[in-house]
């Protein structure tokens, strides 16, 4: 798990790109790779496949070993086995990345406690755990914090067994699932997130011998008496909704077409829909997409909403596009108060940007020129490369860490369809 490479990495050099022809696969999903991991700690082995090599996902194998497993990674294929040996989440790990907070989850469902730090990750606002606490505190959890730890407890059954979320949150649904497999029973959540990402989850507490239905944003969840199923779980994960979408974008600046593999279109209605609307020719089979160039883009409106709204992961991306597009774009971001970090990153590009609360008014200018730019967060990150493909010259992207703990591979695969990008280390 050689994390310290990915890590050396400094910036990314991009270089104009005239056009992509071919092929492209998609990854596995980080956002889903991640809560199936805190899930391994509820059975004695699991074996995920498809599993994206990132630096998330390999700070979550780091934390898994720290907490007592045994971790084998081959490939795109990981399996975690071992007793629990700890209960507490190390802070130096933790801090690294927002996904740290489903180890809390993780350890109650299989133990009843756990002790972790508020989570790291990208600066894009607040992304507070209150409702997973309240979560927690409803149940009738003893909380307490400790030197900087969260410690939590569980009773041996719940106070309640029903809840309801005062928002829309998907890493706090992901918590409650995990925490509710310790309580044999039924429970009822409400106001769920429905992301892919926890259907995914969803799917693999079905195999350890959970029943859950839906009914809306209302999920009933029931354990039988007999508690979990024992024994080696196999899962595929999912393919990255987000890393897919930023290929459907560069297709539909660069793409002469180009296919983009290993997708599941329905899980982006969304992205598709917006793509139509700016005017981009799509060809949608069971498991890919194939986008084709369009000159010039028209302008949009849009606004990010909980799935299946138009995802907040994919903001940046569609700005960057949405840079040259003809006419005067909007986008407004509901999730994240912060998350338009990389607007001023492309202005240095020379994108026309007007930043007004949570709105974004976009200009469509004639071309971008490259230059030196900062990654911001994740997805800012992914903007900026697309930005570098359609610039004039070339364009060098520093804190590129942060690219690295979403994109498996970006690089390589780029330069596969013809592309000029480089990882650099000094």
């Amino acid at each position: 798990m050689d994390y310290e490479k990915l890590l050396s990495f400094k910036y990314l050099k991009v270089r104009p790109c005239k056009e992509i022809k071919g092929s492209v696969s998609v990854s596995g999903a980080k956002n889903s790779a991640l809560p199936l991991l805190a899930a391994s700690l509820l059975t004695e082995e699991v074996e995920l496949t498809n599993f994206p090599v990132l630096l998330d996902t390999l700070y979550a194998l780091k934390i898994l070993q720290a907490l007592g497993k045994e971790i084998a990674l081959s490939g795109n294929s990981v399996r975690i086995e071992g007793k629990i040996s700890s209960v507490k989440v190390p802070f130096e790990l933790s801090s690294l990345f927002r996904g740290s907070i489903l180890f809390l989850g993780g350890l109650l469902g299989a133990t009843g406690k756990a002790e972790v730090t508020y989570p790291g990750g990208c600066s894009i606002g607040s992304r507070p755990i209150d409702q997973h606490l309240k979560f927690l505190e409803a149940l009738g959890a003893d909380i307490s914090v400790e030197s900087g730890y969260i410690k939590v407890k569980l009773p041996s059954e719940p106070a309640v067994r029903e809840f309801t979320f005062d928002v829309i949150t998907v890493t706090g649904t992901e918590n409650a699932l995990l925490t509710l497999v310790r309580f044999k029973g039924e429970f009822e959540l409400h106001n769920v997130a429905l992301e892919p990402e926890v259907i995914d989850l969803i799917e693999f507490l079905k195999k350890l011998g959970v029943e859950i239905t839906f009914k809306g944003r209302s999920i009933r969840f029931y354990v039988p008496p007999n508690g979990l199923k024992k024994g080696k779980v196999l899962h595929k994960v999912i393919p990255d909704r987000i890393e897919a979408g930023t290929f459907l974008v560069i297709g539909a600046l660069l793409g002469n077409p180009l296919k983009v593999k290993n997708l599941e279109p329905n899980h982006l209605e969304a992205v598709i829909s917006k793509l139509k609307e700016v005017g981009v020719k799509l060809k949608i089979q069971k498991d890919s997409v194939e986008v084709y160039r369009k000159e010039p883009l028209k302008a949009i409106t849009l606004e990010t909403a909980p799935y299946p709204g138009f995802p907040t992961d994919m903001q940046a991306q569609f700005m960057a596009m949405l840079s040259v597009a003809k006419g005067v774009s909007v986008i407004v971001e509901n999730i994240f108060e912060n998350r338009f970090q990389h607007a001023l990153e492309l202005s240095r590009m020379g994108a026309d940007i007007e930043i007004k609360g949570k709105t974004a008014v976009i200009r469509g200018v004639k071309k971008l020129i490259g230059a030196p730019v900062n990654a911001t967060d994740l997805r800012a990150s992914a903007s900026l490369v697309i930005a570098g493909l359609i610039a004039e010259g070339e364009t060098t992207i520093y804190k590129i860490h942060h690219l690295l703990r979403g994109y498996e591979k970006i690089d390589e695969k780029l330069n596969s369809l013809g592309c000029e990008v480089f990882l650099g280390k000094t």
